[in-house]
């Protein structure tokens, strides 16, 4: 018992040690994983203390108080008056669950349940960064539907059911094609096989511009000013979009991607065409977002899921609810 002790006690450490070095930016850390593993040893820990560890404490529970009846029966023999011996403390000790039973199997239960509810059902996520404003703001925490677009299994995500393909103007979280285990959102502009062109700051989708009407200026509290706003409607979905006059039209910066071929800049813009199985991507924040145009189109296998709601704003609790 006191090696299974020691080693639980390694293995807390080691869990305790990675996280550790993933939150003061030492390692690259993969939370998919971590709660992967951490539900395969509180499960298997689980298993041990429902079919071994419990019985036995059980048993030892049970002896205490035959032991206890022997002691009665005894004295009641040799005509000694009966003195009530209580075990009941001496077996609550014995059936308590020690620390590192309580801090592995008696987590099982919540992280297997959060870890089947983020894998298949809805991630909660936090935007970092303004690139879909006015949609969605600095430090909204947000819900990600995890099937709309075909289950996959955690981890290595493989698809597993079919699901609807992204369409025209849904929000999408992905895994950003450069480095795979940073996660991004931005709004789907073209499936596959769809010619976008973003020239001179409009939109045109297989050469029919997107219906685009002018909104008074949107005031954004970080930058402090204001800047043009436009109802622009993708798909059926209407949504907001901000644009900033003193950004130029031209794509500064853009990187050698796969597909590149598929692209053409000039000083007015870009316009792409998408690969099959891809998708091309972009901010509602315009002049302020790391999109398709500079590092090129999200392959499918790196869909995340839909996002759909803002569950919490602590900044603002208006925010809370569903956006387009």
């Amino acid at each position: 018992m006191q090696l299974v002790q020691i080693f639980t006690s390694l293995l807390l450490a080691a869990f305790a040690g990675y996280i550790g070095a993933w939150y003061f930016g030492a390692i690259e850390g993969n939370f998919a994983l971590l709660l992967f593993l951490a539900s395969v040893v509180t499960g298997c820990y689980w298993l041990a203390e429902r079919f071994y560890f419990l019985p036995r404490r059980r048993q030892a529970a049970l002896a205490i108080e035959q032991a206890a009846q022997a002691r009665r029966a005894e004295l009641d023999r040799q005509g000694i008056a009966r003195i009530d011996i209580d075990t009941g403390e001496a077996q609550q000790r014995v059936l308590a669950q020690p620390w590192w039973l309580d801090w592995t199997a008696g987590l099982f239960p919540v992280i297997a349940a959060v870890f089947l509810l983020r894998s298949f059902l809805f991630e909660p996520f936090k935007i970092p960064s303004g690139s879909m404003i006015p949609t969605l703001l600095v430090g909204d925490l947000i819900l990600v539907n995890k099937f709309t677009y075909g289950l996959r299994l955690p981890v290595i995500n493989t698809k597993i059911t079919e699901g609807n393909a992204p369409q025209r103007g849904d929000v999408m979280v992905f895994r950003y094609p450069p480095q795979p285990t940073l996660d991004y959102i931005k709004r789907v502009v073209g499936v596959p096989g769809d010619e976008v062109a973003y020239i001179n700051k409009r939109l045109t989708i297989n050469g029919e511009p997107v219906p685009t009407d002018a909104l008074p200026d949107y005031f954004e509290e970080d930058a402090m000013r204001y800047f043009k706003q436009f109802q622009e409607e993708l798909g059926g979905h209407p949504h907001r979009l901000l644009n900033n006059d003193s950004v130029p039209a031209f794509v500064q910066g853009a990187s050698n991607f796969a597909y590149r071929d598929n692209c053409r800049y000039s000083v007015e813009g870009v316009v792409c065409k998408v690969p099959d199985g891809h998708y091309f991507m972009m901010g509602d924040n315009r002049d302020n977002s790391l999109d398709s145009r500079y590092w090129g189109f999200v392959p499918e296998a790196n869909i995340v899921g839909k996002a759909f709601f803002v569950w919490m704003n602590f900044g603002n609790w208006k925010r809370i609810g569903g956006f387009q």
